[in-house]
Formats: structure tokens, sequence, C-alpha cells
């Protein structure tokens, strides 16, 4: 029997960040789209999972030579180790692509650890090696350089921003390619409940428009005509 959580990302996996964003936009919530973000490749699954994040600052060249790599207490790599199963990595870079938010071998790391994705508002390095994994990756460039040459990792699992939007942990991540929404988790049950039944008004409102049906009253729904028929199309789905 599935958990609260596992229900509700089955859910969120039948849906497209469109219409999260008209759901969220109803609810008046503007800005849960993480922007300039992009998959490194196109994929056929949605990505889904609760948010685990990490915070940069700018790095200060004193605390952050090359040589704290060697530190087994460094934030990016305990952030990678714990990061939990079903969760999504969202790394705030401060909206900065000059260095790596993190390379091939983290996010192979993440990835067999479990975890449903990483988002970052900066760069990978390795990207196309990264594109290549069977893990759902969304940056804004790809970036050579280490993430110590800009980078300093400061926090995990706190608040952070991450392509201007609010991020907090246990937020519901869907990534998709368009890009990433962010859903409060403490709605995320009734945005994934209304998103399904959204979903499946628009299949009916493709299926009409497909042979021919005006939008007009259509979409958005405002002809009782065609709420009747969707009711009855409803039926017939499950028939």
């Amino acid at each position: 029997m599935k958990n609260y959580q596992e229900s509700i990302i089955e859910k969120l996996t039948q849906v497209s960040t469109a219409t999260i964003a008209t759901c969220l936009f109803k609810k008046g919530l503007k800005n849960q789209f993480i922007q300039k973000v992009r998959p490194l490749k196109s994929r056929n699954k949605t990505m889904v999972g609760l948010a685990y994040t990490l915070r940069y600052i700018p790095a200060r060249e004193d605390l952050n030579p090359i040589e704290v790599f060697r530190d087994p207490k460094h934030l990016q790599r305990v952030a990678v180790e714990e990061c939990p199963e079903n969760h999504v990595m969202v790394i705030d870079s401060r909206k900065n692509s000059r260095a790596a938010s993190a390379g091939s071998i983290l996010v192979t790391r993440l990835m067999k650890r479990g975890a449903a994705g990483i988002v970052t508002d900066g760069g990978f390095r390795d990207s196309a090696e990264i594109a290549e994994l069977d893990f759902a990756s969304y940056h804004v460039t790809p970036s050579a350089p280490t993430n110590l040459t800009l980078h300093q990792a400061i926090s995990i699992n706190e608040p952070i921003g991450c392509g201007d939007v609010a991020v907090f942990p246990g937020d519901y991540i869907v990534g998709d390619n368009d890009g990433v929404m962010v859903i409060p988790r403490n709605i995320a049950e009734v945005v994934a409940d209304e998103c399904l039944q959204m979903t499946l008004y628009e299949e009916f409102v493709m299926e009409k428009v497909e042979n021919g049906t005006s939008i007009i009253g259509l979409y958005p729904l405002t002809n009782d005509t065609f709420k009747t028929e969707f009711e009855a199309w409803k039926v017939s789905k499950k028939n």
C-alpha cells in the first residue's frame, strides 16, 4: 500500500508543469516556475520528488582553496551522500553558471543512491556525460570550472532560492521538458488531485478540437452543453 507521499508523487507524474502552473495560479501562486532552467536532454519520464536543498554563497579564497575537497565534511559531498531516495537535490547557485554546481561523478552518485533528480540555477560540468545518464538533470548552461572557483557550499536542507523561486525542504518538485515547478508541500495533495482532473478535461478538449470543434465555450469551459458532454465522456472512459 502506498504511503501519503508516494501517492502524491504517483499522481504528479501524470501531469505537466504547464497544468501545475495554471492550477497554482488559480490559488494565487504566480512564481513557482524555476527560471531559465532546462533539462540537459529531453525525457519521456516526468521528474517528481521532494526537495532536498544545497545552498552556495560566493566563494572566499582563503576559505575555499582546492584542498577543501579533501574534507570529508565538505557540504557538497555530504549533501550528495545524505540526499534521501525519491528526493530532488535543488541547488541555489545564485543564478551564476560561471562555475559548475556539480559534475558527472556526483550526479552519478546521486542517481545510484536513488534520488529522483537534480536541479540547479547554475551549470554542470561534464554536461554531455550527465545528459547520457538515466537521471533527470536540469541546469542553465554547461560550465567547466570547478564550483570552488566561484561557489562555497554553506548549508544543506534549508530554505533556498533557485531561479527566483523560494524552495523549502519537502516541497514537491516536478520537472518535464518545459522546465521545473515547485509545489508547496502543504497544498501538494490538493494540487495533484486538481491537476489530474484538469489533465482529464484537456484530453477531452483535445479530442474535440482534433475533430474540428471550436474552442469557444470549450476551453475554458463556459458552455453547459460541453460540460454535459464531458461528464458523459468520463463515464465512457471508465467502461
